[in-house]
């Protein structure tokens, strides 16, 4: 195995990683969706604001990039608030049939 196949091999442990992580945050989006009974309960700015700052702050203790993690995480929260959206919907779907 070169360097550069046990560097990739690392990086893709790490992605396993992350990925059990996305699962563990999307059992927990799950959770406060059912506490937002309309869609204007989805997009919460003040909250997009207050987690962008602390994973900032997080990055810059830990000598993360702080804009390429605020980057990440607005990606992230974009992809969740459609998710809870879809979800939503699903609900709504399925209660009124």
């Amino acid at each position: 195995m070169t360097d550069l196949d046990h560097i990739r091999a690392e990086i893709d442990t790490i992605d396993r990683e992350i990925v059990a992580l996305v699962a563990r945050r999307t059992e927990r989006v799950r959770r406060l969706l059912e506490h937002k009974h309309s869609p204007d309960a989805i997009r919460v700015p003040a909250r997009e604001r207050e987690v962008l700052a602390n994973v900032r702050s997080v990055a810059e203790k830990t000598g993360a990039d702080p804009d390429l993690v605020e980057r990440v995480y607005e990606t992230m929260i974009a992809a969740f608030v459609e998710y809870e959206q879809r979800e939503q919907r699903r609900i709504a779907d399925r209660n009124a049939g």
